[in-house]
C-alpha cells in the first residue's frame, strides 16, 4: 500500500472511531468514554487506537470536535440556506429540533449532556466545551442581530435575550423528551418559538402560520 493509501485508510479509521465514540458518549457520558469501550464497540484492538489518541483526554477533545462537525452539518448548514433574517433564525431552531427527532444520537444532545457533566469539573475538556457554547450563543445572537438590522424584527428586540430564549427551548426539548416523549417536547419547542417570533416580527407572513 502506498503512503497516501495508508493515510486515507488511517483517516477513515479515525472517522469511524470518532463517530462511534460520539454515540457512546451520549449514553455513557464523555467522562465514561474509554479507548477500551470504543475498541470493543468497533471490534478492533485497543492498541490500534493509541496511534490516534494517546490519552483519554485526547479522545474526549477529539469527540468534542467531531460533535461540532456533526452539529455544523446537521443543524447550521441546512439553516443557512434560508433567507437571512427572521426566516433563518427560525430555520436554525427547526433544523436543531429535527436533528433531535432523527435519533442519530441515542442519548440525545451531546453538547447538552456534556455541559451538565463537566460544568463543575475544571480542566481542558470543560474549557473546550465552554468555548463551543460561547461560539454557539454568539452565532445565535448574530442571527438575531441580523434580523433586527434588516428590519425583520423591531429595533427594541434584544438579540442576546432572544438567543437565550431559543437555546432554552432547544435544551428543554431534548432534556425532557426521554420522560415526556420527543413528539410532545419537540412540538412544544417549535410552537413556542414560532408564536413568539410571529408576535414580534414586523412581517409575520415570512414565517409559517403554524406547525
Amino acid at each position: 500500500m502506498t503512503q497516501d493509501g495508508r493515510l486515507v485508510r488511517g483517516e477513515r479509521t479515525r472517522s469511524a472511531v470518532l463517530e462511534q465514540a460520539l454515540l457512546l458518549a451520549t449514553v455513557s457520558g464523555l467522562d465514561g468514554l474509554s479507548l477500551s469501550q470504543v475498541a470493543d464497540a468497533l471490534g478492533v484492538s485497543k492498541s490500534g487506537l493509541f496511534a490516534h489518541w494517546r490519552s483519554k483526554e485526547a479522545l474526549q477533545l477529539a469527540v468534542v470536535d467531531q460533535a461540532r462537525r456533526q452539529w455544523t452539518e446537521r443543524v447550521i448548514r441546512p439553516a443557512m440556506t434560508a433567507p437571512p433574517g427572521v426566516r433563518r433564525l427560525w430555520a436554525v431552531h427547526d433544523s436543531r429540533i429535527a436533528f433531535y427527532e432523527s435519533g442519530v444520537l441515542p442519548g440525545g444532545c451531546f453538547f447538552a449532556n456534556a455541559h451538565f457533566e463537566f460544568n463543575a469539573r475544571p480542566g481542558v475538556v470543560r474549557d473546550r466545551l465552554a468555548a463551543e457554547l460561547t461560539d454557539w450563543m454568539t452565532f445565535l445572537t448574530g442571527l438575531a442581530t441580523e434580523a433586527v438590522t434588516i428590519g425583520d424584527l423591531p429595533a427594541g428586540v434584544d438579540p442576546g435575550q432572544l438567543a437565550y430564549q431559543i437555546e432554552a427551548l432547544g435544551v428543554c426539548a431534548v432534556m425532557q423528551s426521554p420522560v415526556l416523549g420527543a413528539e410532545t417536547t419537540c412540538r412544544q419547542a417549535r410552537s413556542s418559538l414560532l408564536e413568539h417570533l410571529r408576535a414580534i416580527a414586523t412581517d409575520p407572513t415570512k414565517l409559517p402560520e403554524r406547525i
